[in-house]
């Protein structure tokens, strides 16, 4: 009979591609792995796996259980999530990945929303950025992901991932409340602070800008949009920046509207297979209340 965790680690042998990518993803070893799939040809008793070069490739009979594997890891989740739920209350631990102007806004709300309601679920939260989180979460990483969406750049879709969106916050222009600028073309000439390339925001951001006839001075480039936001207050840049980030911002930003309203949609995402996990779905509905509460000082 196949072993759970071997199926597992063949999934990821699949999605990743290399033994160390699969170690990395699983904290195993890449040894650990080898025997892992060495086990699991033995029980099939046809070779999963061959080389090419000096690159270890999925056979045609690997593929086809790497997909089966999926079914059964889905099944295996779906009966725990029914087990689950035959107890008096949602108990256990639900694995959160989530971004950063989500983390500051919602995240504080929700655990103190499950403190009250469901305190038996433990809830371990990493921030990530959201296309790997969704990945991540596809691959049983995670349980939960909080993701967003900037207007004409899609998150990345995986089949298995369901979606709920929890808020639309306005993109406005930011700049430093002792000289506020009120309209794009007024940013041209000004210094501006955005994400590292690849990111959805910065890609919004340059069109924007681009849109306006300018292609704008980024002097700055980080992640973190609390810096984003010092850098702001400072008067040392300007940027386009989400509702859910100005909402938890210091004094000293102001903020106009950009010619035509643009919104940032910020959603939650988890596999069908765990859509009945009582844990899961207490903590989904602790997001969706916080976010209720968000739209709603807004």
């Amino acid at each position: 009979m196949f072993d759970a965790t071997q199926l597992r680690t063949l999934r990821e042998f699949a999605m990743r591609g290399t033994l160390q990518e699969t170690a990395d993803a699983l904290g195993y070893t890449s040894s650990a792995v080898s025997q892992q799939l060495a086990a699991l040809t033995r029980e099939a008793g046809t070779a999963l796996t061959r080389r090419v070069g000096r690159r270890l490739v999925l056979t045609s009979a690997g593929t086809a259980l790497a997909r089966a594997a999926e079914e059964v890891l889905a099944a295996l989740e779906r009966a725990r999530a029914d087990v689950a739920a035959t107890q008096d209350a949602p108990h256990g631990t639900v694995r959160l990945a989530i971004f950063q102007s989500a983390a500051l806004a919602l995240v504080p709300r929700t655990l103190s929303l499950l403190a009250v309601t469901t305190p038996e679920v433990r809830v371990e939260i990493t921030q990530a950025e959201p296309a790997q989180a969704l990945e991540d979460t596809w691959a049983r990483e995670f349980d939960l992901v909080v993701a967003e969406e900037y207007p004409h750049h899609s998150a990345p879709h995986h089949a298995e991932l369901v979606r709920e969106t929890l808020v639309r916050d306005e993109i406005r222009l930011a700049s430093a409340a002792t000289a506020p600028v009120t309209s794009l073309a007024d940013a041209a000439a000004l210094a501006w602070v955005m994400e590292p390339h690849g990111a959805a925001s910065r890609h919004f951001a340059e069109q924007a800008c681009r849109v306006e006839g300018f292609e704008p001075d980024v002097r700055f480039q980080t992640a973190d949009l609390q810096a984003h936001l010092a850098f702001i207050a400072a008067g040392h840049a300007v940027a386009l920046m989400p509702g859910l980030m100005t909402g938890t911002a210091q004094q000293g930003i102001a903020l106009a509207a950009l010619p035509t309203p643009a919104y940032r949609t910020v959603f939650a995402a988890l596999r069908r297979s765990s859509r009945t996990d009582p844990a899961v779905v207490a903590v989904l509905e602790a997001l969706r209340r916080g976010a209720r509460d968000l739209r709603e000082a807004t």
